[in-house]
């Protein structure tokens, strides 16, 4: 056994939490700001990310006995375990290995005895070849007309994860256009198809059993829609393959040389650095996918040597944790303030809430404490003008990411600035509200002193709403690399400490077993 069984709630670390919790829990963010040197004391800068958590209702002893937690659990021990590849999805007798996936060490990383490296580095060249080849024009349809659209076929981590990083890579796509079709529902794969010609279109299966449902059924209506036009001695030229089934591969009519592997040890949720990424490196280049690999690399390093308290997704994580556990806030708000991340919040709805969302610890005994918390978001400025005013003014307590870009990418520099401006402005208010006073006097100032009495209570702000800055330099592959590599240690780390398995998800099972059984009955 890889991971020490520990109820966190049992520890002297999580004692003491709970008694300091009462003896700060009124304490205010605007007391905290009197140090002059807060923001330093409670900031991070690694490489081009700088990550600003001083807007939190925490003290340095809070983060000193959070950090003892992660420690008296065993986290270093535990994400060496993960690093080394021993089998820490216990459930699924597998191990878990993204991080594999983008390293450029030679180092062997053994699994059944065996070093994976080799394997890597053989899918990635592969990519590399095949997506040469069609961004070139060397690949030709079956009229001979080289590709111009790229079609992702999967659900759950093979959908979400492609598709947020195509959207957030925006700017350095190629040629080629892509689409996803996720849903089992027909009008989904009908809208996209209907814009495709099938001379020219590349649809990329991915499923790793070549069994799921949604994915098999779309698979065979884009089949049975190109076959209208073609034939079956075509779909070698227009249908690629990322599984392990070659069997069920070969009868759909995919040629060998054109699957590309998956592996036990990569989940879903994080497989986008796997060949289940491939639709990102038709749509940016081989290059940029890589430069993201890279990026997630340098984030895996620092998580790996970094100490906790310098250390960016553990920091974020016991944060959480804290505002989770003793504040008893159900959800967080992640808040991009770019476009191009629009799609980074329900990225982070499955690889959180799917991973987190358990009910049951290590030992397979009913917890009685929370875990998983509740993601969700939209891009900044939209959401201002929608559910911010919750989170300002609303009943609940709900922390919030947000990241930002110190550049934009096409340098519209007054637009860059309002938007950045924005940013910092949420923030301060959340932290630091506004007082009756400063109401009073606004009031009285703008010629509303008549009005004092009845508006005042409605316009005071009681601040001390906390809040992360996640700033980067620019939105590049490598960046972003980062930034997503940054999450998905956080949900390691939370995972640790609440002593839950975050790898398997035996939750989507049940539903669709149901639905089969119904289309049984049917």
């Amino acid at each position: 056994m890889s991971l020490h069984n520990i109820n966190p709630t049992k520890t002297l670390s999580w004692e003491k939490l709970t008694n300091h919790f009462q003896d700060i829990q009124h304490t205010t963010i605007k007391e905290y700001y009197k140090d002059p040197n807060r923001k330093q004391d409670f900031s991070i800068q690694f490489q081009d990310v700088f990550v600003d958590f001083s807007k939190n209702r925490i003290s340095k002893e809070t983060i000193s006995l959070l950090v003892n937690l992660a420690k008296e659990v065993g986290l270093k021990e535990a994400i060496e375990s993960q690093f080394s590849g021993e089998v820490i999805n216990v459930t699924e007798n597998r191990a878990v290995l993204h991080t594999a996936l983008r390293s450029n060490s030679d180092e062997p990383i053994l699994v059944d005895g065996k070093n994976i490296k080799p394997q890597i580095q053989a899918a990635l060249r592969k990519i590399k070849s095949f997506t040469n080849k069609v961004t070139s024009g060397k690949w030709k349809g079956y009229t001979g007309k080289p590709i111009t659209d790229i079609v992702n076929i999967g659900i759950g981590g093979s959908d979400l994860g492609p598709d947020m990083i195509v959207e957030s890579l925006k700017f350095y796509k190629n040629q080629l256009n892509t689409h996803f079709v996720s849903n089992v529902d027909g009008d989904h794969v009908s809208e996209i198809i209907k814009k495709l010609n099938p001379e020219t279109t590349l649809f990329v299966i991915v499923s790793k059993t070549f069994t799921t449902q949604e994915t098999l059924s779309n698979a065979e209506t884009i089949k049975n829609w190109f076959l209208k036009s073609a034939t079956i001695f075509d779909i070698p030229k227009h249908f690629v393959a990322v599984s392990t089934n070659l069997e069920a591969i070969d009868n759909f009519g995919i040629s060998k040389e054109n699957v590309f592997p998956m592996w036990d040890w990569v989940g879903g949720r994080f497989s986008l650095w796997s060949a289940v990424g491939l639709s990102i490196s038709l749509s940016v280049g081989f290059e940029n996918y890589k430069a993201l690999l890279d990026g997630a690399e340098a984030m895996d390093i620092h998580f790996r040597n970094e100490d906790f308290e310098n250390n960016i997704p553990v920091i974020l994580a016991l944060i959480s944790i804290w505002y989770n556990n003793f504040y008893n806030a159900e959800t967080e708000a992640v808040l991009p303030y770019s476009q191009y991340l629009s799609k980074l919040p329900a990225y982070l709805q499955q690889a959180i809430m799917e991973s987190n969302g358990k009910g049951v610890d290590r030992n397979g005994d009913k917890i009685d404490y929370q875990t998983g918390t509740i993601v969700w978001g939209s891009t900044g400025t939209n959401m201002q003008h929608a559910f911010m005013q919750l989170v300002h003014q609303g009943t609940k307590l709900i922390p919030a990411d947000f990241i930002g870009f110190k550049e934009s990418l096409y340098g519209l520099t007054d637009h860059h600035k309002k938007l950045m401006a924005n940013l910092y402005g949420q923030m301060d208010a959340l932290a630091f509200g506004k007082t009756a006073e400063e109401v009073h006097l606004e009031l009285k100032s703008s010629g509303k002193e008549d009005k004092i009495a009845t508006l005042l209570p409605f316009k005071v702000f009681e601040g001390n709403r906390p809040s992360n800055a996640i700033l980067i330099d620019k939105l590049t592959p490598e960046s972003l690399g980062k930034l997503v590599a940054l999450y998905e240690h956080k949900i390691f780390t939370q995972g640790i400490l609440w002593n839950i398995y975050s790898y398997d998800q035996f939750g989507v099972e049940l539903g669709k077993e149901l639905a089969n059984k119904l289309l049984k009955n049917q």
